[in-house]
Formats: structure tokens, C-alpha cells, sequence
């Protein structure tokens, strides 16, 4: 007869993760797109708000990571309800550090990139090591997920480092990851540590996923399809249940031998070198990257401002701009714009008008952000602020207006 303990330890042995084979890497990419249209679907769409959009999602994730707890061993529909929710979530912890903190995207790399490696070390300094096929217990999931959103967080915050901060759009930035994946993939292949490249990749997928969202959800004046959050959020849901189905049905991505294993997988050599190899170059390379693009920002902005432009002191004595950004008028008259719609009453014109002036400063931030990092913050804040009275649940006119005076004021 076996015994309790026995059978309590056998039970343990069940791996609560999935085998990492294509469909792990494609429904990955799916969830992380889901978690960037997502969130602005929660967000803008549904009019929830940054804040309230966080809780609800909080409040799922909280319920997910129970049912993922409480399992026994691997179950697909459970497994990534909580990654998409996960994804969802660590997108909104790096928008409301953004958005709410006022934390530069580049503060918020380097944190989580440090809480992320602090994970790490923890996890393997406790377990010995950092493999996925040796979720077995409550400590290892819980290190586990921790990690996962973590790189989310991570991704979400280097992916729009990237597209936005550094002005090269959801096009290229996706283009830079997608190469920088196949290197490690072939990495893998020739011999590099499967543990190292597994989550090297896992946190690139993140920025890929999300500069695919963006690029099939946003407008053609923003470089996208023009699909809208709400239509590709329903694709890739449609496509992750659709994958979700199979596995359950063939358990094609159930780690072979589970209950069977009597302890770790043999540790592979060569793992602390190569981690600090790759960990140091891609450090170096994107120190090197990153100091070019600013400097590149910097001279661009430092030649608009000699090119004589509207607004600017010139021989026949045009008057100076009112901003150190230059010349802000084309976002002066978005605010204006909506100003007036809302004179007359119209909310709802108001609301999408002012979409066009988020969409606009967007686009412009790296430009504006490298002539002036002060004056670009306390602007982008003052468009903050008008666009979360606009989208409030229940919109104050006066509040509004008043939101959308001070904008005026501080464009110039």
C-alpha cells in the first residue's frame, strides 16, 4: 500500500509549467500582444482609467494565481490565463510608474532589470537552479512567477524605451528584438546555456509582442494597420483559446516524465560564465546604443533650433518662441480645438479630438524630450492631466476646461 507521504511527494513531482516547444513561444507572443491592446482597451476604451484598470486586472491576476496554485500539475486553460493576466498587469505597473510616478522609462528599466536579477540570484541561491522543468514545488512557482512578471514589467518598459523615448517606432523596434531573438536562438543551438537563453528570450518576446500590438492596433498617421485595440485583442485572444484547446486536448506540451523524476535535471556547465558574457555584452551594446541615439536627438534638435522656423527671432524680427520645445502650435491647436467642442457641449468630439493630440505628442517625444527634458515633463504632465479628466468615467466640465486652459497656456 503507499503511504500518504508517498503519495504527497509524488504529487509534487508533476511539473505546473509547460514543456517549451513552438506553441509555448507563439502563445507567448500572443498573450504579450494581449497585454499591451488589452490594457489600452481597459484603459481608453472602456474609460476605466490608468488606476482602475490596474485594480480590476490586480483583482483577476490575484484569482488566477490562486487556481495556478492549486493545481496539482500543468493545466493549459489555467496556465495561461495567468501568463495573459500577468502580461496585462506588468504592463500597467510600468505605465502607472510612467504616467502616475512621472518615472522616466529609463529609471524603469534599470529597476526592473535589478529586481528582475535579484529574483534570480534569490531563486538560484535557494534551489540551485533557475530550469523550468524543475517547477515542482510552491517556493520554485512562486520564484517562478515572480520572475515572469518581472519580465513583463522589464519588456514593457525597454520596448517603449525603444519605440517611444527613443523615437524608433513599433516597426524597427520589433525588427531590433526579432534579430536579437534569432541570435539567441542560434546562441542555443550552438551551445549556449538552454537555461540563459530561455529567459533571455522570454523577456524579448515581451517588447516584440507589444510592438506587434502596437503596430497592428494603431492609426496610419502612427505607423500602424489602423486595426484598433478592441479588433486585435479579439484576434489574439481567438488564437491563444484556439492553441489553449489543442494542447489540452493532445497534451503536446507536457513535460515528458512527469512523476517519474527523482530530483533536478542534470545542471549544465559553463552557465555562470556564459550568463556573465552575455549579461555584459548586451549591457555594453545597448550603453553604446543608447548614448548614439541620444546624441543623435540632441544634434537634430540642436539644428531645428538654428533652422529658422515660425515663431523663431530671424532679420525680420519674428518673435521668439514662447517654449524651449520650439514650435508647439500644431499641438496648441489640437488643444484648442477641443476646447471649443467642449464650449459647445461636445463631449464625445472632445474626447477623440484630444486623442489626436496624445497620438501627436507621442510621436514628438524623443524630438522634444532631447531639446528640453525639463519643459517636455512638466508639458507632457499638464497633457496628462487633461486627458485623464476627459476620459473620466464622469467627465467634470469645469474641471476640463480648466485642464485644457492651462495646456493652452503652456503651449505658447
Amino acid at each position: 500500500m503507499t503511504s500518504r507521504h508517498a503519495t504527497a511527494s509524488t504529487r509534487q513531482l508533476f511539473s505546473k509549467v509547460p514543456e517549451v516547444t513552438l506553441y509555448f513561444w507563439i502563445i507567448k507572443v500572443l498573450c504579450t500582444t494581449v497585454g499591451e491592446t488589452a490594457a489600452d482597451y481597459l484603459n481608453v476604451s472602456l474609460n476605466l482609467g490608468l488606476t482602475g484598470t490596474s485594480v480590476a486586472t490586480g483583482v483577476l491576476l490575484v484569482v488566477a494565481l490562486v487556481l495556478q496554485f492549486s493545481a496539482s500539475r500543468y493545466v493549459p486553460g489555467r496556465y495561461w490565463l495567468t501568463v495573459t493576466l500577468v502580461s496585462v498587469f506588468g504592463t500597467l505597473v510600468t505605465d502607472n510608474l510612467t504616467t502616475s510616478a512621472g518615472l522616466p522609462l529609463e529609471a524603469s528599466t534599470l529597476i526592473f532589470g535589478a529586481l528582475l536579477t535579484l529574483t534570480f540570484v534569490v531563486w538560484y541561491a535557494s534551489e540551485r537552479t533557475l530550469s523550468i522543468h524543475s517547477i515542482f514545488s510552491v517556493g520554485r512557482e512562486t520564484f517562478y512567477w515572480l520572475a515572469i512578471l518581472f519580465t513583463f514589467a522589464l519588456g514593457t518598459a525597454t520596448g517603449d524605451l525603444m519605440s517611444e523615448g527613443l523615437g524608433l517606432g513599433y516597426l524597427l523596434t520589433g525588427a531590433i528584438v526579432a534579430g536579437l531573438i534569432a541570435v539567441m536562438a542560434v546562441g542555443w543551438r550552438l551551445g549556449l546555456n538552454s537555461v540563459l537563453a530561455f529567459w533571455f528570450i522570454y523577456i524579448l518576446t515581451r517588447p516584440l509582442g507589444a510592438s506587434i500590438g502596437d503596430y497592428l492596433s494603431q492609426s496610419p498617421n502612427e505607423g500602424g494597420l489602423g486595426l484598433g485595440p478592441t479588433v486585435t485583442s479579439l484576434i489574439f485572444v481567438a488564437g491563444i483559446l484556439g492553441i489553449v484547446v489543442y494542447l489540452s486536448l493532445t497534451k503536446a506540451d507536457v513535460i515528458s516524465g512527469d512523476g517519474d523524476r527523482g530530483g533536478d535535471e542534470p545542471m549544465e556547465r559553463g552557465g555562470a560564465w556564459q550568463t556573465a558574457m552575455v549579461v555584459g555584452v548586451v549591457l555594453v551594446a545597448s550603453g553604446v546604443g543608447y548614448t548614439a541615439r541620444v546624441s543623435a536627438l540632441q544634434a537634430d534638435a540642436a539644428a531645428s533650433v538654428a533652422a529658422p522656423v515660425a515663431g523663431q527671432p530671424s532679420a525680420g524680427g519674428v518673435r521668439a518662441p514662447a517654449s524651449p520645445l520650439g514650435d508647439l502650435s500644431s499641438f496648441r491647436t489640437i488643444t484648442q480645438d477641443t476646447l471649443d467642442m467642449l464650449g459647445h457641449g461636445d463631449q464625445a468630439g472632445a474626447t477623440t479630438r484630444i486623442a489626436d493630440l496624445e497620438t501627436e505628442w507621442d510621436k514628438a517625444q524623443a524630438r522634444l524630450k532631447a531639446r528640453d527634458g525639463a519643459a517636455w515633463t512638466e508639458v507632457d504632465g499638464k497633457i496628462d492631466t487633461v486627458l485623464r479628466e476627459l476620459r473620466a468615467s464622469s467627465p467634470n466640465p469645469s474641471t476640463e476646461t480648466a485642464a485644457l486652459k492651462n495646456l493652452v497656456s503652456a503651449l505658447g
